[in-house]
């Protein structure tokens, strides 16, 4: 059953889904991500890219001070605040969009939160529980993500019996934990980690079967831009070169109920996801 509210607000914030689904601006402020890596390294251009991902329509700007590609390390917490900070602090005076941080590490989640950032966004889906204590106490919405071990050991051999059903399992889970701790079910996401510890056929997979993690009633966030699995199946090894392909994996997801898409290309997405959502309004409409 698709979460019936069209409107998720907090005391930070507020997300309307009543035209369907929203689009999540990646703005990675790191030196090696896999698409970008230091394009946004100086605050003063990640602030300028994430002005023109607001003004684009992004309703949802994702800071991320580590790179989670394959094989990435770990960075510590101190350095993750001193690439982050910075830009949320002044895209957070500038700009009414939500600012969300996308960490595994409580120390930095909490900094976010204070330099203005209003969502946390968790690719190891509360490995931490004290980003759940966080999260229930600062009333803030929070990304939960399924990945097979971590970002440097996800990629060798990952094998499922059934990689549908153990990432729904797996979300399914760790969202009823974070209810536990006090964070409502309405101010959850779930993402099945498309790339995070899965071949191209396990993501292919996961995205012909989104409508099984939409029916839970969880809002749904899906990360397909750019990935490696577009550019397996187009032959595009340039990650900017994958935006036709990502805009067919962001068709289907906005036809299957997804709540968020989290983009590179906010504004050609946004028009991507529109008419997705358009044409499959209608197909509802005529169905009943």
């Amino acid at each position: 059953m698709k979460n019936s509210s069209k409107i998720l607000e907090w005391p930070r914030g507020k997300l309307d889904f009543s035209a369907g689904c929203l689009v999540m601006g990646v703005l990675n402020v790191t030196p090696d991500s896999f698409s970008d890596g230091g394009e946004f390294l100086h605050p003063d251009k990640a602030v300028e890219h994430g002005l023109k991902m607001a003004a684009d329509g992004a309703a949802i700007i994702d800071v991320g001070p580590e790179s989670t590609r394959p094989g990435a390390e770990a960075v510590p917490a101190d350095e993750q605040i001193r690439r982050a900070i910075p830009v949320i602090e002044t895209l957070s005076k500038k700009v009414k969009t939500c600012i969300s941080i996308d960490t595994t590490n409580f120390e930095v989640a909490k900094a976010a939160l204070d330099a203005g950032a209003s969502m946390l966004n968790d690719i190891t889906a509360l490995a931490d529980e004290r980003m759940a204590q966080l999260a229930a106490e600062k009333q803030v919405p929070i990304v939960l993500m399924h990945i097979r071990g971590t970002p440097r050991t996800m990629q060798i051999e990952p094998i499922y019996k059934d990689v549908v059903a153990e990432v729904l399992q797996f979300l399914l889970e760790r969202a009823k934990r974070a209810e536990q701790f006090g964070i409502p079910k309405e101010r959850i996401f779930i993402d099945p980690g498309i790339g995070f510890g899965k071949t191209v056929e396990h993501n292919l997979k996961l995205l012909a079967h989104l409508d099984k993690f939409v029916k839970t009633g969880y809002r749904v966030l899906v990360g397909p831009s750019r990935k490696s699995f577009i550019g397996k199946l187009t032959g595009k090894q340039n990650p900017p070169e994958r935006i036709f392909g990502t805009a067919a994996a962001v068709a289907l997801c906005a036809a299957a109920g997804v709540s968020i898409i989290r983009v590179h290309d906010v504004a050609e997405m946004i028009d991507t996801a529109k008419i997705a959502v358009a044409i499959q309004n209608h197909k509802n409409h005529d169905a009943t």
